[in-house]
């Protein structure tokens, strides 16, 4: 079965021995020298943080470090867990939706990130952020920094502007799938999709990433960006996000179609 914490696992595993190291978002900004091959790692906290504190132990056995974005909505908010998932080394960020809890007030949302962001770093050092899509919503809370910014609140960098994808293979498990962008709306590179296509770069499943690495055929740069509320070893909550994906996926096929 994919998407089971015994699967995402082994392909950490696989990776590691593929000779990738792992970088939070942070340390690859704050570091002028990087490994040969490296993966930068990135969970966006949307539902479930207990899973996202699964996934973080795993990693912390392994000797990984990757950067969690947690919401500050109550689906998603946890302060032990935030502390926790911190304190086993990983870097956590602000999964910010502003513009979408705002409905669009530019000004409104940049005072809701501002003390959003505040009150995550009473809990934590906060450097990076990263957008929450909100498929569902009519606006893209990215747009909040063309009038603001966010260097100016001491964020050293948001993955969508800082982030050469020029340079980097971008993998996301957006819709419970490897190759989601089909069915997404926002979290997605489109500018080098075609390109990836082109080279063979199109996964379904987690077992085809774990044999494109072990035969070589993944480039050296990666940014994987998960949801760990997708990844389940129990049954009952893995097909209940099994099925509720489908759903959710021939809706936002229908949005992105009369987009």
């Amino acid at each position: 079965m994919d998407f089971t914490l015994k699967k995402y696992k082994t392909l950490l595993t696989t990776l590691q021995s593929a000779g990738y190291a792992f970088y939070t978002f942070e340390h690859y900004l704050s570091v002028r020298e990087h490994a040969e091959k490296f993966v930068i790692l990135r969970h966006d906290v949307d539902l479930l943080p207990k899973n996202s504190l699964d996934t973080a132990r795993i990693e912390a056995s392994l000797d990984i470090k990757g950067s969690y974005y947690f919401r500050v909505v109550p689906q998603s908010w946890d302060e032990d867990i935030i502390r926790e998932i911190a304190a086993l080394g990983h870097e956590v960020g602000y999964h910010y939706e502003s513009l979408t809890t705002c409905n669009g007030d530019i000004g409104k949302a940049y005072e809701d990130f501002t003390a959003n962001l505040e009150k995550l770093r009473r809990i934590v050092a906060v450097e990076t952020i990263c957008m929450h899509g909100s498929p569902r919503s009519p606006w893209d809370s990215k747009d909040l920094w063309k009038h603001y910014d966010y260097r100016s609140l001491g964020i050293i960098g948001e993955p969508y502007f800082d982030i050469d994808f020029n340079d980097f293979f971008y993998l996301t498990d957006t819709g419970r799938r490897w190759d989601g962008y089909k069915v997404s709306l926002r979290d997605k590179i489109p500018v080098h999709q075609e390109r990836w296509i082109s080279q063979g770069l199109v996964f379904r499943s987690t077992k085809d990433i774990i044999k494109a690495a072990n035969e070589g055929r993944l480039p050296d740069k990666i940014m994987m960006t998960f949801h760990p509320q997708r990844w389940n070893d129990a049954f009952v909550p893995w097909a209940k996000e099994l099925l509720l994906q489908k759903v959710k996926n021939v809706v936002k096929r229908g949005l992105v179609l009369f987009k």
